[in-house]
This record gives structure tokens, sequence and C-alpha cells, in this order.
């Protein structure tokens, strides 16, 4: 898409000159800073105010090492990433305000984040030859967070650069001196970093993630303008690696929280290489790229509720600036005015802005119209993604009343996979009864051999039937067979055999599932299996918020419960055949607290068993109000 139509010739003519380039308006050019609404000028010097004075706690080696030695990669990204928003913080607050009360700890977080042996987390250390444990300062390598760096310190050179030079001549040497050789350098020299698409690994969200940031530091900071040229050019053709092979139904089977750093990195991507060629670089038009932007509000169920399978948590509020800006590139109306009703759940108006300055920056200028838009859901009444196979479907469109059902079909190796092809939720008037749990807090055993032994990532965790205690398997021969789709005013359905899903020893010869939503009336799955051979025990798992009542067989009813006294779950009815299932609860209790932000102190998983059933049969449970 990229670097066929903007080759290196062409990129030649357009590319404006590093002298030249001015995105925006930098800290002494005040105009445009002391026209933002009052109160966001105010939230930000705040937050610089409260970090004022700033100790920047050390990064010993020991904390560093202990990823390698139990696994535990949060204590040293809560200082890691904490330096890096304190630094951000400052220097918006110090371009709101422009008096230079800010510069010296402004300074104090530059040079520190300089003396920084790796810029990057232990976790992501596994890109180095060494492997993880220390750092090798002989092997610079860029994976996700040395690439923010890189961007959150370009990004303040060219924002202050004249502030920092009057504290000391030495800033700015320091700062392209350590730019060339963290990141300029290795980027331009090497090609075997995964991310960039040029080995046989699939690249993911840290394809345009990682591009951005490199992107805007060879814009800024290069200072050798054929090198520039070259990282732009390469930057071009690893990007395509992202696009080309992307899902041509837009779907990012990721989910919907990493889009924040797949679909929405691409437009950072885009944007800047919009503005660096004076508009040449202008691929908003093509049909693919306004297909990854739309998936974001496909995705929604309702307010914070996204349909959640992989790593997603089903709780966000995606990037208000992001899904604005995205959409009045492609010239969606219904995702500019998800993007207004963001910023009013996020509270910009009087909290500011957040996230990457990078992103921050480019906020500002559409900042006024986004506050002044028209909010609004748009709450698709179907969705279906053709190629990732992900349905949504709720009984009208634009409201979160009903019911909501979303499954999904795909393989098993999908990015940030789950072992969850036939998997299902649903949700009642907005609020979840069936649920994916989505994933713990990331340690090392979540990106390791060991993935699929946390229960998280389990098919015995998600909607699906257990085959005499065997599971659904891992690899992309674990995948759906004649999936179909249809929908229509009465109904949407989808229907797919799942038996692939599961290794040999499960003994399937098919398992047939159709789950339909029956507008205004309920949510019907009917899976109907053939076995090769007889089985001991047929179960079907389902995860559910609610407190859950058993006190009439065929009927399991599901309550209304606080989930963390201020979010419920919703409530309805599962109907089955008690001469079948039986049916048992068993609490699940949330000790993680990624999990327990969404959920709450526990969840409860329910067993529907058949005990000595016969070879092939057919179960069906109906969902209601």
């Amino acid at each position: 898409m990229l670097a066929q139509v903007y080759p290196i010739e062409k990129l030649k003519d357009v590319l404006v000159s590093r002298e030249s380039w001015h995105p925006f308006p930098v800290a002494e050019e005040r105009d445009m800073w002391e026209a933002l609404p009052e109160s966001v000028r105010k939230a930000h010097i705040t937050r610089g105010e409260e970090a004022l004075g700033h100790e920047w706690p050390p990064l010993p080696a020991s904390l560093f090492l202990e990823f390698a030695r139990n696994g535990n990669r949060n204590r040293y990204e809560r200082v890691s990433f904490g330096r890096r928003h304190t630094l951000c913080s400052l220097v918006m607050a110090e371009c709101m305000e422009g008096k230079g009360r800010f510069v010296d700890d402004i300074v104090n977080g530059v040079w520190t984040i300089c003396e920084e042996t790796f810029w990057g987390i232990p976790a992501c250390l596994n890109m180095q030859k060494a492997g993880p444990g220390l750092p090798d300062i002989e092997e610079p390598v860029v994976p996700l967070f040395v690439g923010e760096t890189a961007g959150l310190l370009a990004w303040t050179l060219y924002l202050l650069g004249p502030k920092l030079d009057a504290v000391s001549p030495l800033i700015r040497p320091r700062l392209h001196l350590e730019m060339d050789r963290r990141v300029l350098t290795p980027c331009l020299e090497r090609d075997d970093f995964w991310w960039m698409g040029f080995g046989n690994r699939s690249v993911n969200n840290w394809n345009p993630w990682v591009n951005s940031n490199w992107l805007a530091a060879a814009l800024l900071m290069e200072q050798d303008d054929e090198r520039r040229l070259a990282a732009v050019a390469k930057i071009l053709r690893s990007l395509d690696n992202f696009i080309d092979p992307y899902p041509k139904d837009g779907g990012c089977d990721e989910g919907p929280s990493y889009w924040g750093r797949a679909g929405a990195s691409l437009l950072d991507c885009l944007e800047t290489l919009y503005s660096a060629t004076g508009g040449a670089v202008d691929v908003y038009g093509d049909a693919l790229i306004q297909d990854i932007g739309r998936y974001i509000y496909k995705a929604q169920i309702h307010g914070h509720s996204f349909i959640n399978f992989a790593d997603a948590p089903a709780q966000l509020t995606p990037s208000a600036p992001i899904l604005f800006r995205y959409g009045k590139h492609i010239g969606d109306p219904q995702m500019v005015s998800l993007g207004a009703w963001a910023a009013g759940e996020q509270r910009i108006a009087d909290r500011g802005l957040s996230d990457s300055i990078g992103r921050q920056l480019a906020a500002l200028p559409i900042l006024v119209d986004l506050l002044d838009t028209e909010p609004a859901q748009p709450l698709l009444r179907d969705v279906w993604f053709s190629e990732i196979q992900v349905m949504g479907a709720r009984d009208r469109a634009g409201s979160g009343e009903g019911l909501y059902l979303a499954a999904k079909g795909g393989h098993n190796a999908e990015s940030h996979n789950h072992n969850d092809i036939g998997n299902f939720m649903v949700y009642a008037d907005g609020k979840p009864v069936i649920i994916d749990a989505g994933v713990e807090t990331y340690s090392a055993k979540t990106f390791s051999p060991q993935r699929y032994e946390m229960w998280t990532m389990q098919s015995a965790y998600h909607s699906l039937p257990t085959v005499n205690g065997v599971m659904q398997q891992a690899g992309k021969t674990f995948a759906a067979r004649d999936v179909e789709y249809n929908a229509d005013d009465a109904s949407a359905r989808l229907s797919l055999d799942i038996a692939a899903a599961y290794p040999p020893e499960a003994g399937l010869k098919s398992w047939t599932r159709s789950m339909t939503l029956n507008r205004g009336q309920d949510v019907e799955i009917v899976d109907s299996y053939d076995l090769s051979r007889p089985a001991g025990e047929l179960s079907l798992s389902l995860l559910t918020p609610c407190e859950v009542c058993l006190d009439t067989p065929g009927t399991i009813v599901l309550k209304e419960t606080s989930m963390d006294g201020e979010r419920s779950s919703g409530a309805a009815q599962i109907h089955y055949d008690a001469g079948k299932l039986s049916v048992s609860v068993e609490d699940i209790v949330i000790e993680d607290n990624n999990l327990k932000g969404v959920w709450g102190e526990r969840i409860r998983r329910m067993m529907l068993k058949a005990e000595n059933p016969p070879q092939k049969d057919t179960w069906t449970l109906r969902i209601a109000p």
C-alpha cells in the first residue's frame, strides 16, 4: 500500500526537511497554547505542579532482574512508566504556562532517562541475543517502550529546545547521542527486529506502535538528510507488513483494547507522514484503512463494554481524540460522534488530555471542535467480521436495551490468542450476563510456553464444551469449519463446526454450534455433536458475574449483582434440558487487580454436564430476559 506507491525517489521530492517541518507550535509560540480552553490548560498546569520537585526514583539492577527471577514485571514498570508520565506532565505544563518554572524538573527527567541503561522494560528484553536478565549495552534493541521513550524525548526537544539549551548547551547533544545509538542507528541498520515484519514472524500492534515513535524520532532528530530519508522509506516498507496482511474486514484479532495501539497507532503514522510530506502521503480514502478505523465502534456493546475476545478487557474507553481524528480523516460521522462521547466520559474538558505526548499534541488542533461536537454511540444493530469471524448483534440499532450476542470462530493462533473457538457472550440491557473473563495482569508466564496453563486462556473457562476433560488446543490448525453467518430483521446467527479446535483424543467427529439472537425474544445456543467413541462426560462451561440460582431444574436464574459498587451485572434466565444436563456452580475468586477492576471480587462458573451421554445428540440453551 505504501512503499510501492511512495518509493524513496518520490519521498525524496516530497519529504519536508527537518529544519522546515513544523507540525505543532513549540512552547515559545504562545498563541495556540493560550487559545486552548482555560479549563484544559489549568488541568495540565495542575498536573505539572504536582510533579514539581519530583524525586525520580531509582531503577536498580535488582529491580530489573525481578522479571527473570520471578516473572514479576509490574514493580519495574511502575517506576519506569512513572518517570515517563511525570516527564510528559511537566513538558505539557510548561507548554501550557510558558513561564519556565517547570524547566529544571524537565531537565532532571530528561537527564535521568538518558542515564538509564535501557529505555525499555525487562519483559521485552528477549529481543537481545543475551536473552532476559540485564540489558546488554553492546546490543541496543528497540522494543515497544524504547520506541515510546524515543518519541517522548524527541517531542520534548522539539517543544522546549531553546529552554533546555538555556539550562545547559550539553543537553541537546546528549539527547542526539542517546537517540542515535539506542534507536536511529539500530532501526536503520537492522532488519531482524521482529516487529518490522521482515522475517517469518507475523506482526501485531507492535509494528505501527514502534514505527510511529521511530518515525517521529527520525523526522525530528536525524541530522543526516540521507539517513532521515532512508528511515522514512524503511518505515513505509515495515508498515506495509502490518497493513497488507491485515484482515480485509478491518477486524482486530487482538481485541478492542489493542486496537488503541494497532489501528490507532497506524493513524499516528499516517498523520505524521501526511504532515511531513505536505499531504503527499495520503491513504485515508482506501477502504481497508477506513475499515481498520471503524472496527472500534463496531466492537462496542454499550457504554464502556466492548467485545473482548483475546487478551482484551471487557471495559475500556478508547481515546476520544483518536476516535475523532480518525473519523474526520475517513469522513465517518459515527466515529466522530463516538469520539465526542468518549471525550465526555474521559472528562477532557476539565481533566485535560492523557496518552503519549505525541497524541496529546495531535489532539490540540481539534480539541475545541471535539468538545463542541454532539456525542453519540453508534451501536450498530449487526456486525460481522468475515475474516476474523466475529459477530455482534443487538435487538435494535442505536440502543443498549434488550439482548446483545457476540460470538466468534477463527483459529487458535490469533495474536493474543485464547483457545476460544465458538465462544460467545451475552449482555442484557447493556450489562454482562455471559462473559469472557479477559486476561490477568501480564507476567513472564503470559507470553511463554506455559501460557495455556493460565485459566483465562483455556477453553474450559470460556463458553465452550470440554470432552472427557479434553480442551481446545493452540495452533492455527485448530480452527473453525463450515462457518456460516446471516442476519435479518428477525435474527442474527453464526453457525460453525468447532470439532477441529480439539485434539484427536477428544474423539470429536463434529460439534456444530449455532448461536442465534432472536430479536426481542432470546439468545438460542444449539450444540449438535457426533463422537467417534463413547465419552464418560461432556460438559459446557459458562462464566457470569451474576448471582446464580438453581432452585428450578431446567432453569438457571442469573440475578443482577453489584460488581464494584458502581456497576452491576445484567439479569437473565437460562433454560436447558434437565433430562440431559445437570448443573453446578463454582465461585472463581478474583485476586488479580486487572480482572478485579472489571468484575469485582468474584465471578461464577456454571458447569452443565452430561454423564455417559449418547455418542450423538443435540443440546439447546435459551437465554432470555
